[in-house]
């Protein structure tokens, strides 16, 4: 990049929004989603080395700037970044493996919040930002009520055509939400430690789509999914006594349904045991939590697009996020300030 034209902000912390945590390293910013001061609490490797992937991450600012430029440590695999101007997709970047800079050119010379979406499936240190040189960059406060969204590669989405067009992201965008997508392909277990950083997270409404990762590893049996699912909710009412949960069961996977795992779990009977468990808790007074049949808004009608079975393409994240407000949130109390 030719300082001519462009020159370095200050790479600040407050430029970086939907990450748990962000690392200070030598080179620059570092986002994790989970606390990286802990990452031997999330066995194995930072959640099966899914923590440091910059799902939902973006870099979010005010400016007048035509030109962005984003700079960070070589990519480790071909990766895409999105750049959004007030909401709105304006330029998307597909970078090989290796590439350390992305540019974004031909943006209105106007003010506009400038979101540059980080990739969906690798990890990033970001080592620069860079606007014109007489360009105005300010701070751009988020007021959208918190979001934490928790699932497993169908909440990642790596299929996704960008970064802002997986089905987390595009939701926000409809409900009007600020993201924390925590998405952790092949590793959403239930682990207690999850539930304890979610807890901890500010939080005006918290999804869970869980089930899918656990047929999959065969990681809880019938006997001991519902405790462990318990377990997970309590954690999180700890510190969100009141916050809406809506906990989603799995969408369509066509040969899951009935066909048992290693430990004779089908999906049919695990959505009935999210159900139930969702029951309990509302029998016992907990009237901010509710359940989303995953049917309801990925089913067997969709198969067709679904890549292998079990993840969506690019055309069915699309349609998840789109149909997240009318098919989802439909189940929440009406009178919610957010809706």
């Amino acid at each position: 990049m030719s300082p001519l034209t462009l020159h370095d902000l200050s790479l600040e912390e407050y430029w970086f929004h939907g990450a748990v945590t962000l690392e200070r390293q030598p080179e620059g910013i570092k986002p994790w989603r989970i606390p990286y001061e802990d990452y031997e609490l999330f066995p194995p490797d930072g959640i099966g080395m899914k923590a440091e992937i910059c799902a939902g991450v973006r870099i979010r600012f005010n400016t007048d700037s035509s030109v962005i430029g984003v700079g960070f440590t070589p990519l480790a695999e071909e990766a895409t970044l999105d750049c959004l101007c007030d909401g709105e997709l304006q330029a998307r970047l597909k970078l090989p493996p290796g590439a350390t800079e992305a540019r974004f050119q031909g943006l209105k010379r106007e003010r506009k919040i400038v979101e540059i979406y980080l990739p969906q499936n690798v990890g990033m240190t970001v080592t620069r930002l860079s606007v014109e040189v007489d360009a105005v960059c300010e701070r751009a406060a988020d007021l959208r009520p918190k979001w934490v969204a928790y699932g497993s590669s169908i909440t990642q989405c790596v299929a996704a055509e960008g970064p802002s067009s997986t089905w987390p992201v595009i939701a926000a965008r409809e409900c009007d939400f600020q993201l924390t997508c925590l998405g952790f392909s092949g590793n959403c277990h239930l682990e207690p430690r999850v539930g304890r950083m979610i807890a901890n997270l500010p939080a005006d409404f918290i999804s869970l789509c869980v089930g899918i990762n656990v047929y999959g590893a065969a990681s809880l049996s019938p006997r001991s999914f519902k405790p462990a699912l318990i377990g997970l909710i309590e954690l999180i009412r700890d510190q969100h006594p009141d916050t809406p949960l809506l906990v989603i069961s799995p969408i369509y996977a066509a040969d899951r349904e009935t066909n048992e795992n290693a430990l004779g779990f089908t999906l049919t009977a695990m959505r009935e045991e999210i159900r139930e468990t969702v029951g309990l808790f509302q029998r016992r007074g907990d009237s901010r939590i509710y359940y989303g049949h995953g049917l309801n808004w990925f089913g067997a009608s969709d198969q067709e697009w679904l890549s292998d079975g079990l993840h969506p393409n690019a055309e069915g994240y699309r349609l998840m996020g789109e149909r997240f407000k009318e098919r989802m949130l439909s189940v929440l109390d009406p009178s919610i300030s957010f809706l």
